[in-house]
This record gives C-alpha cells, structure tokens and sequence, in this order.
C-alpha cells in the first residue's frame, strides 16, 4: 500500500508521515528530500539553479543514497550525510528553483517511485499525489494558512538553534508557496481525488488519528 500526502510548506506533513509510517510499520519517503539534495550540491559545486542542462549532467554524475528506516531516513550524496545539512530554508528555496526543471524532474522521478515498488510506503512532498504516486491508495493534501506554517516552522528552526524573525519565515513561506504552485511543471496542487485536511486548527495527533480513519477505510 501506498499512502502519498502532498501539502506546502510547514502544514505538517513530514511530521504526520512520519508518525503514520511508525504507527503502520511502513517506510517513510519524503520525495523533497531528493530535490533539496540536488539543490544542495548544485550550491556547493556554484552550479546556477536555472541551468536545466548542468543540473540534469549533476543528477547524473553524482552518487545519491537514500537509507529508508522506519519513521525516517537517511539521505547521503557522494559519500557526504547530509540529512541535517538540507533542512535549511536556504536550501529549502534551492529545491523549489531545480524541481522547476521538467528535465530534473523526469531524472529523479524513476528514483522515487522505485521504493512504491519495494514496499509498504508513506510518502509525502509536493507532487506525490498528483505526478509520483498518481495510483496511491491513499492521497491525502494537508494545508494550514500561511501564519500558521510560518510560525511551526519558526519554532522548528529555534530548536534547531536556527534564529529568524518571524517576518522572515512567513516571508519564505508566502514566496515558496507562489513558486510551487505557479511553476509550470508539476505545481503544487490537490489531486482530484485526495482527501484536503486544513491543519489550522489542529494538532498532530488529531491529524494522524484523521488520516488512520481514512487508511482503514481504504485497506
């Protein structure tokens, strides 16, 4: 089974997958993951993040190992873990600039959907819903407003001794939100036939406990 959620930044699906793969004994995947790494190395080897041609050679020269356990994973490129090094906003905004790419997207897409094929998988990113996983069993959007998102993900950076202002974050959210879902290719959006869960007013748990309801229902 496939449990894919898709939802922007800071509406809580990393979290909730997490959980949901912990409480099932599924593995966790979370496909940004892929793109940040790629984002990631094109900023440290100085390659602009709109050059589709140098981005794609780089995809293809570099050695990515995802280390799937349950509840999380490991995410290494060329040797280097770099599973903490990626969860920068910078880096986070890098993602969004390469997965713009149809190039870079077409280049990791077969990558990704390998692990629906190996195992029990929950999911989460962007366009898993929508492009990834298209015949999940479960498709879940989760959204949040944008002050919402802004300040679980300022808190999130505090305890990563991160300091930001919460203009700034709710800044990079409002300009990473018009980016993913006005890029041409693969835009952040629900599929048709996903289950929208507005997280505003909720908490983790209830959350988790909503989605389990939903993966009974489909088992």
């Amino acid at each position: 089974m496939i449990i894919a959620i898709d939802g922007p930044a800071g509406s809580g699906k990393s979290t909730v997958a997490k959980i949901i793969a912990q409480r099932l004994g599924f593995l966790y995947l979370d496909t940004g993951a892929i793109y940040r790494a790629v984002g990631y190395l094109a900023l440290k080897k100085g390659i602009d993040l709109e050059d589709e041609k140098a981005l794609v050679n780089l995809i293809r020269q570099m050695e990515l190992t995802i280390t799937p356990e349950k509840g999380h994973q490991k995410i290494a490129v060329n040797g280097e873990d770099i599973t903490e090094k990626i969860r920068t906003e910078e880096i986070g905004m890098a993602a969004s600039t390469v997965s713009k790419h149809p190039e870079v997207r077409k280049a990791l897409l077969e990558l990704q959907r390998d692990f629906g094929r190996r195992c029990n998988l929950v999911t989460e990113g962007r366009d898993t819903t929508t492009v990834v996983f298209p015949n999940a069993e479960v498709k879940i959007f989760l959204t949040a407003s944008p002050e919402v998102r802004a300040e679980r993900r300022l808190k999130e950076l505090k305890e990563k001794g991160i300091e930001k202002s919460y203009e700034e974050v709710l800044n990079a959210i409002i300009k990473r939100d018009r980016q993913d879902t006005e890029r041409a290719v693969a835009p952040l959006k629900p599929a048709e036939d996903a289950v929208i869960i507005d997280t505003s007013g909720m908490s983790i748990e209830e959350v988790v406990e909503e989605i389990l309801k939903i993966v009974e229902k489909a088992e």
